[in-house]
């Protein structure tokens, strides 16, 4: 299937993509801050830049989004233009997502994914909701955490 952009607004439509400082991640910062949670931002130290880091509860906070993570869930669908690239490009993310999770396993840090349709869509929770959990899971000594939308 042919696109229905030029090749140069397409371009300037991916280019406008962020991959820091998103809606959903905002969000959660918004939240937990507001709830007396202080943390750090997109840490390049750490084993996939996590976007919140807690130092004080040894604990990181992923704002994963949907599509770009190949989550499956109603966000998510395939492209149907130039399925090879994206099916590499997907596949390639949760390869590097894995491998940040080891990684940071390994170093002792607990790790928390809140997925982009927890926060948007059909099957959104409720933003209290979700900020309740991961302020429970902050506060508890488990080892990883995921909230998504619900199905």
């Amino acid at each position: 299937m042919a696109d229905i952009v030029t090749p140069e607004v397409r371009s300037r439509m991916m280019a406008g993509i962020r991959g820091k400082n998103t809606k959903p991640e905002l969000t959660l910062r918004r939240g937990l801050h507001a709830a007396g949670f202080r943390f750090r931002l997109h840490d390049r130290i750490l084993p996939g830049k996590p976007d919140i880091v807690f130092p004080k509860y040894r604990a990181v906070l992923f704002a994963h989004g949907c599509f770009w993570h190949g989550h499956d869930c109603h966000l998510f669908k395939w492209p149907s233009s130039r399925p090879d690239f994206w099916r590499a490009k997907i596949d390639r993310n949760r390869e590097v997502d894995a491998l940040a999770s080891a990684a940071l396993h390994a170093a002792g840090w607990r790790q928390g994914i809140v997925w982009e349709c927890a926060l948007k869509g059909k099957a959104r929770l409720p933003i209290e909701n979700v900020l309740a959990e991961c302020a429970g899971w902050l506060q508890s000594h488990t080892q990883f955490f995921e909230i998504r939308g619900s199905a």
